[in-house]
């Protein structure tokens, strides 16, 4: 008996034969339902019958999103290489085998089967986070005319050379390129995966839940303190910090890893080509900021060695400075138009997390939520939709003029000098403290 064929609803009666399959032939319900399918459950379905492999293998959009996140073949658990005699996929590892050929083994051998079936050409969106990615495997899809991937996900990735996937990325977006190339259009790889982040969230809460009491007085004392210090940054910082889209309604730290200056040189190269979850700083330090020479730095000294390259990757979302509500160098504004110098939309705003499930365009990529895909289309009196922006700072822009508790900062105009120690008495002039807290947090803090 053939399951897809018949049935029965106990409300409606018998399920017409072929219902399934006249149900998923309507273009609009396969493509929003497709993207929440693993690609097992995809290539299952098309074993059933006839009729569904013709739909599923011949539909082009069926496999433009493709997660392999989840996928069992996909998964490396070997530690080493230097692993002689171990029998890996009835292949035995020894010495003649490069290293990419070892920890890219798993995904090169699912896309020969994609690409054997004339699946892979139709990858639009790849997610690979937390998997075994090499900088090599990286390059071939970004140039193998095999590939057609336009949103890249590597977030959390395993050995990953990324000094070599920076010089492949550079490569791509040289001057005098092949035409068309890179097709690839938005990388994620600075945020943290959706796996990780739903991790740690469980941890935390069961943390939390069993940590027992501390016994001793001065350890009450510092728990409390620092739970009195959690509400009072919540209820300072409001509603923005926590939730919403990163960069624009959370304010803090947004890119909690380490982002080396090759990432920054790469990002200026790949600039106006390639979309990044992050974005360079435009503080009045940097070559590439608008208030380069507008301002006085003399009072701030320079937090960049003398002969290096001054540019670098933003890691901080912040609200306008305390004192004069805005940054020398402006917003970051979605929707406003971006000078094609600094790289247009795909050098000005980042992508947000997840990758869209329904659509491989970088702009839907980068459209905050709640957002016009196409504001410039839709301004007026009429529109009141409160643009999303945020100003983009690296540690080195707000170092010493940065609360980490409320998030306040001043820049480099407001600044009213070095700060200094915290003094027994509280002196509420001092705009950043040397324990990294404005003159307001500390004295709230000095009074739990």
């Amino acid at each position: 008996m053939a399951p897809l064929e018949y049935g029965f609803d106990a409300h409606n009666g018998p399920i017409q034969q072929g219902a399934l399959l006249s149900l998923l032939s309507n273009n609009l319900i396969l493509n929003h339902t497709v993207p929440y399918l693993s690609i097992s459950a995809l290539l299952n379905l098309s074993a059933t019958s006839r009729s569904f492999r013709e739909l599923t293998l011949e539909t082009p959009s069926l496999f433009r999103h493709l997660d392999l996140t989840e996928v069992k073949t996909a998964q490396f658990e070997i530690d080493g290489i230097d692993h002689g005699g171990e029998t890996w996929r009835n292949v035995q590892v020894d010495e003649n085998l490069t290293e990419d050929d070892f920890y890219s083994g798993p995904l090169r051998g699912i896309f020969s089967s994609l690409n054997r079936a004339d699946i892979l050409k139709q990858v639009q969106t790849l997610v690979l986070d937390g998997l075994a990615v090499t900088a090599e495997l990286v390059h071939d899809i970004i140039i193998d005319p095999s590939y057609n991937v336009r949103v890249l996900s590597l977030r959390d990735v395993k050995h990953l050379n990324e000094r070599s996937l920076c010089g492949a990325l550079s490569t791509a977006c040289r001057r005098g390129r092949p035409p068309g190339t890179p097709r690839l259009k938005a990388l994620y790889i600075f945020g943290p995966s959706e796996q990780k982040i739903a991790s740690s969230t469980i941890i935390e809460q069961q943390g939390t839940a069993a940590a027992p009491e501390p016994s001793n007085a001065a350890a009450i004392g510092t728990t409390w303190n620092e739970r009195s210090q959690a509400v009072l940054t919540s209820l300072v910082a409001g509603d923005n910090v926590g939730q919403g889209d990163a960069w624009y309604a959370r304010r803090g730290k947004m890119v909690t890893r380490t982002i080396s200056e090759d990432w920054a040189a790469t990002m200026l190269d790949c600039r106006g080509i390639i979309a990044f979850d992050a974005v360079l700083c435009k503080g009045p330090w940097h070559y590439n900021s608008p208030a380069l020479g507008k301002i006085d730095l003399g009072r701030i000294k320079s937090p960049f060695a003398p002969g290096t390259h001054r540019y670098a990757a933003a890691v901080y979302s912040l609200s306008g400075c305390e004192g004069c509500g805005t940054a020398p160098e402006g917003w970051t504004t979605w929707g406003e138009t971006v000078d094609e110098d600094q790289g247009g939309e795909l050098g000005a705003f980042p992508l947000l997390a997840p990758p869209p499930l329904h659509s491989s365009n970088v702009r839907v990529a980068m459209c905050p939520s709640g957002q016009s895909l196409n504001p410039s289309r839709y301004h007026g009196s009429w529109s009141k939709t409160k643009p999303s922006r945020f100003i983009a700072r690296c540690y080195d822009c707000v170092r010493d003029r940065y609360c980490w508790s409320c998030h306040k900062w001043w820049c480099e105009d407001c600044y009213p000098g070095p700060p200094e120690p915290a003094p027994p008495m509280i002196n509420s002039d001092l705009k950043v403290r040397a324990d990294g807290t404005c003159g307001e947090c500390w004295a709230n803090k000095a009074n739990v």
